[in-house]
């Protein structure tokens, strides 16, 4: 069997004057269209990322005009998406549909740098019945969370069920509740955040709240339990945009804890005394995530007409969290 041809995607950088020193893995994961941190890091581990010619680490800090390239691995993308033998927590299935528990880490279908281990593959090998009305490489997903969340997803086994969920998810009909944990305690215990969501014009990669431009978002929270330096926090979505209770959470002061991109791995409270802070600094090893799981998941069954209502707890990391965030407060 001939081997599968791997190519490289390069991307070349020139600091400029007046840049300020920052580490590489950060800069990179900034600047490198569909990056994360952890992966840019595993490409400075196996050598692929040189800063003035010469392999670097990760804890290098970019300074004014260094020269920095990186080479990405990139297999060809394979026409469709082939089954996988990987486990799957399934809550509940029938002849319809399917209501998964998805782990963190788990794209929920292949897209640029997740076309394997995704719960698409994982699908594919479980069963031979999945809606059809997607593309080849998302069947049965009627809707997602982000890789990073955990949670209670619905997967159709038929098109007139994929239609008819989609339907409900297009008149937001579904019940969903989300538990995250938020750096701080919102002043106002419950509310609504009500902004649009666009695409961030500084990082692509990212979103942002807006007065009028992109698509409108509303996201209900209320205050569970309040820690030292953070709080649990219920959140039911009236919308489901992308990254919404990411960006709701961030837009007012409170991101979720561990969230990189929306500012959770920036130590906001707590970080007065030393032993705090390395309370604090302990903690996020812990939560390498994002630390929002989708909690509860509502829907009218397609074909029965059935009142279907799932729940799931949250996972080991996201769990040991909250243990030790109660253990100091």
């Amino acid at each position: 069997m001939a081997a599968k041809l791997i190519t490289e995607k390069r991307f070349s950088f020139i600091l400029p004057e007046g840049k300020k020193k920052e580490r590489i893995d950060t800069y990179l994961a900034n600047s490198v269209e569909n990056a994360t941190r952890t992966r840019i890091q595993k490409l400075i581990e196996a050598g692929y990322v040189t800063v003035n010619g010469k392999v670097t680490k990760s804890n290098y800090r970019v300074a004014p005009f260094d020269e920095v390239l990186v080479a990405i691995p990139v297999s060809p993308r394979p026409e469709r998406a082939e089954p996988e033998d990987i486990p799957l927590d399934i809550v509940f299935e029938d002849d319809h549909l399917i209501v998964v528990n998805k782990p963190p880490g788990m794209a929920a279908h292949p897209s640029l740098g997740n076309y394997t281990g995704t719960l698409v593959h994982a699908l594919l090998h479980h069963t031979r019945h999945l809606s059809k009305i997607n593309s080849e490489f998302r069947p049965g997903i009627v809707h997602r969370i982000d890789k990073d969340t955990s949670g209670l997803l619905i997967i159709a086994k038929s098109d007139i069920a994929h239609s008819r969920l989609s339907h409900q998810f297009a008149n937001h009909t579904t019940k969903r509740d989300y538990l995250a944990v938020a750096w701080g305690v919102p002043a106002k215990r419950t509310g609504e955040i009500n902004t649009f969501i666009t695409r961030s014009k500084k990082d692509r990669k990212k979103f942002t709240t807006s007065d009028s431009e992109g698509k409108h978002a509303i996201t209900f929270y209320e205050v569970i339990e309040e820690f030292e330096f953070a709080s649990l926090i219920r959140l039911r979505l009236q919308t489901g945009r992308t990254h919404q209770i990411r960006v709701h959470l961030s837009s007012i002061g409170h991101p979720i804890f561990g969230d990189e991109p929306y500012g959770g791995r920036v130590i906001l409270f707590g970080s007065q005394l030393p032993k705090m802070k390395a309370r604090v600094t302990n903690l996020l090893e812990i939560m390498k995530r994002q630390a929002l799981h989708a909690r509860s998941l509502g829907f009218v069954h397609p074909i029965t007409k059935e009142e279907m209502m799932f729940y799931s707890e949250p996972p080991a990391d996201m769990s040991l969290l909250i243990e030790k965030l109660r253990a100091t407060s």
